[in-house]
């Protein structure tokens, strides 16, 4: 037994609480930083500045090339899928007609044997016949030894000893969806996004540095404030102004076209599929820590 066993305690078949949490055991939990949040000006599909941004009615922002290019593909993908479920109720169709056929055609030779042919008839239904057509106990013997033959076999990865399952396709469903809220989405029910964009000379926006403003209280958008767009027109305001003014007198402060409650459109800031949103920004990742392991001394990285 050591001595100063206060101080020198290395001989636990398990790790104190300033062990485990210096080698990063257990849930670690750390607050996504803004380098982790999506922009409010992204594209949620290229995660770029967006170029002719267009909402959906959940506000959900896209260019307008990246959300068509993925509608459109979205098509092919279901006509696709409806070519393929085409095909197989085709083949089935065929497989059954086929069954039809041959069964009418053993029920025409059983007949015609039994009224004219000489071989004798069984009407056994496990009695079984060769290839060659004759009947007799060699062949029932053989036949019954190749299958006890092919299930008992132990070359499983044969060819000839590998079952085979088809493989069926199911009708897909032929409604677009939206790649960022899976709600069902159709191409006119997108509608343009005009952001009202800083031009005062204090501010020169560069190509890809960009300010937009609220065009009511002047104030500068930001990923912190609520976000309003009109999808009567696509103006875009922040909530205390489209709460105080649109709301009560149901028309643009721009353009004086008139809006309803329900064209008040709330945009989402943030959240694609590699960032965080909402009001739950942080991040956790739980990390096993296994003796011998060597897997404690790495710090977890925290998952987006």
């Amino acid at each position: 037994m050591p001595q100063r066993h206060s101080k020198n305690n290395n001989d636990l078949a398990f790790f104190t609480y300033d062990e485990k949490r210096k080698l990063g055991y257990g849930t670690q939990k750390e607050r996504l930083g803004k380098d982790s949040i999506k922009p409010f000006d992204a594209c949620c599909l290229c995660l770029k500045p967006f170029i002719d941004p267009m909402s959906c009615h959940k506000g959900h922002v896209f260019c307008k090339e990246c959300i068509l290019e993925c509608l459109l593909a979205q098509k092919k993908d279901i006509q696709r899928k409806l070519a393929a479920h085409a095909a197989q109720q085709k083949q089935e169709k065929e497989e059954e007609e086929e069954k039809l056929m041959l069964q009418k055609t053993k029920e025409l030779d059983a007949f015609d044997q039994q009224n004219h042919g000489a071989v004798p008839q069984y009407s056994d239904r496990n009695y079984s016949r060769d290839k060659n057509g004759f009947h007799g106990a060699n062949s029932v013997k053989v036949t019954s030894y190749e299958e006890e033959a092919l299930r008992t076999m132990k070359a499983f990865w044969l060819p000839s000893a590998t079952p085979e399952a088809a493989v069926k396709v199911d009708a897909p469903d032929t409604s677009t969806i939206c790649p960022e809220g899976r709600e069902k989405l159709r191409l006119k029910t997108l509608f343009p996004v005009h952001f009202t964009e800083d031009t005062s000379e204090q501010k020169k926006p560069k190509a890809l540095d960009r300010t937009y403003l609220c065009p009511s209280c002047k104030v500068t958008l930001t990923n912190t404030m609520s976000l309003v767009a009109l999808s009567s027109c696509g103006h875009v305001f922040c909530k205390k102004c489209a709460d105080r003014f649109m709301a009560v007198d149901k028309v643009c402060l721009i353009c004086n076209k008139p809006c309803k409650e329900r064209n008040l459109v709330n945009l989402e800031k943030g959240g694609t599929g590699f960032a965080g949103h909402g009001d739950h920004l942080e991040a956790t990742d739980f990390k096993h820590l296994g003796s011998g392991s060597g897997l404690g001394l790495v710090r977890p990285a925290t998952k987006t």
